[in-house]
């Protein structure tokens, strides 16, 4: 997996370089996104990470079992992008949102994280089995999806249209996607939303939605840039960072994961009955509340991601 860094990050150290190579620190390839380098974003192996402190009142509510064994064992996907989970600089070392998250529950419960990147699938083949306490990756909560797992919510789950920097198009809804080549990823829930738009149009007796499938995110990337496609509707915080670490796009949209029907909600994903997600809440109400929360997704650029309070199995996407 060590050669899998996504383009964003690729990019990001080639963006750093021009941005910062007339700097003649020997560390200018760990930054990306920013001439000041006091804002740009750190994707070196040492990331300084903002650390917590045990709570006693909160990691009482951990299990005698996981409490006695010292170490909180989280599941986070491999095949996530930038600034979620990716590679660091060093092509071994994970770092991201995810994981500087994770990171800060841990400390609260008192325990060392375990963290261990898998594929999406074997994400929640780990819960089913009982090899992961925790996936801290993105997940989204479904109504599918809580009658097998808890979820203990951090994050919101918004989609992004981005397209070439300086076009004045905007998105905000149905119509403005009529005629446009739109590339997006199979399976997914921007997928989804983009199709049911396709069909609106099509009834409304507008054009339908040219929808184009890529493999890797460096072919959707290089078809936005030759203009083969007009924009690429995918996750929020990947379509931001990309913006932030390359200036050469721009989010012309935005919204909910759940579509019009409910507002998408990342959680701390743990199996059902497993004891945890009341802790999970309680840790992440913590550091919402002692600033630690917002100071890792500002470091990432994901601060208008942020919630209030973590809600425990709160509606999700409905089921298909």
């Amino acid at each position: 997996m060590k050669t899998r860094r996504t383009l964003v990050t690729a990019v990001a150290a080639l963006t750093a370089s021009a941005l910062l190579g007339g700097c003649g620190d020997g560390d200018v390839q760990e930054t990306v996104g920013s001439k000041n380098r006091k804002n740009a974003i750190n994707i070196g192996p040492d990331q300084h990470r903002i650390r917590g402190k045990k709570v006693e009142s909160i990691a009482a509510k951990v299990p005698a079992a996981i409490r006695e064994r010292g170490t909180l064992r989280i599941g986070g996907s491999a095949d996530a992008a930038a600034p979620l989970g990716f590679y660091a600089t060093d092509d071994k070392t994970r770092i991201g949102s995810e994981i500087d998250i994770a990171t800060l529950v841990a400390d609260t419960l008192g325990l060392k994280v375990d963290f261990q990147a898998v594929s999406w699938e074997n994400l929640f083949v780990g819960l089913d089995s009982s090899k992961f306490d925790a996936v801290f990756s993105n997940v989204t909560v479904t109504e599918e999806r809580k009658e097998k797992y808890d979820f203990a919510t951090y994050r919101l789950d918004d989609l992004a249209f981005e397209a070439k920097k300086g076009t004045s198009w905007r998105v905000r809804g149905p119509k403005d996607v009529a005629g446009k080549t739109i590339s997006v990823s199979s399976g997914t829930n921007q997928e989804k939303i983009l199709v049911d738009w396709s069909k609106e149009n099509e009834k409304a007796g507008r054009k339908p939605v040219d929808i184009k499938y890529f493999q890797k995110d460096t072919d959707y990337y290089l078809a936005l840039q030759s203009g083969r496609i007009d924009a690429y509707f995918g996750p929020h915080p990947t379509s931001a960072y990309h913006v932030a670490s390359t200036g050469q796009t721009q989010i012309i949209g935005r919204f909910s994961g759940g579509g019009d029907q409910v507002q998408g909600k990342i959680a701390a994903t743990t199996k059902k009955g497993s004891g945890l997600v009341d802790a999970y809440a309680a840790a992440i109400d913590h550091v919402i509340e002692d600033g630690s929360y917002a100071k890792v997704l500002k470091r990432w650029g994901l601060s208008s991601e942020a919630v209030k309070q973590s809600e425990i199995n709160p509606p999700g996407l409905p089921k298909p």
